[in-house]
């Protein structure tokens, strides 16, 4: 499976972003009012980084629990991971897993497409597998050799 499969089954829900310039307390607002990890980054049209529910925790444990007037530019991951559309989901999930990243821009050369989870990921994985397991099954008793 690739990972434009992935974005085609997801559908065209929204993509939430913010600039380096943004505050940190805003970016939390649209976080928690979407029920979202993570924002991408974006300046003039172009993908700078991701701001992820990681760099929000740390700056709250620097801050000693408040973040004041911190703006992105101060916390963002600048060199986050990304994945081309033609990427194997298996791939990815190896890349994801060595650089422990949860959230993954999208991109087909500067063109940002989408944001695939580390959830989005696992759950094609398993769906994947499940319908092999279920062709293998239906194989196996459909052989001459099972009746």
């Amino acid at each position: 499976m690739l990972i434009s499969e992935i974005l085609r089954i997801k559908g065209t829900t929204s993509l939430f972003t913010t600039t380096p310039d943004g505050s940190v307390l805003d970016a939390v607002k649209v976080m928690a009012d979407n029920d979202i990890g993570s924002l991408v980054v974006m300046e003039h049209g172009v993908l700078v980084g991701m701001l992820t529910f990681r760099e929000v925790l740390a700056a709250l444990a620097a801050g000693g629990g408040t973040i004041g007037a911190m703006r992105v530019a101060e916390i963002f991951d600048r060199d986050p991971l990304t994945a081309a559309p033609k990427l194997d989901v298996m791939e990815l999930r190896g890349r994801m897993l060595e650089r422990h990243a949860r959230y993954v821009p999208v991109v087909d050369g500067t063109m940002l497409l989408g944001v695939v989870s580390f959830h989005d990921v696992a759950k094609a994985v398993y769906e994947e597998q499940s319908f092999e397991n279920r062709m293998l099954k239906s194989y196996i008793e459909d052989s001459p050799t099972a009746r």
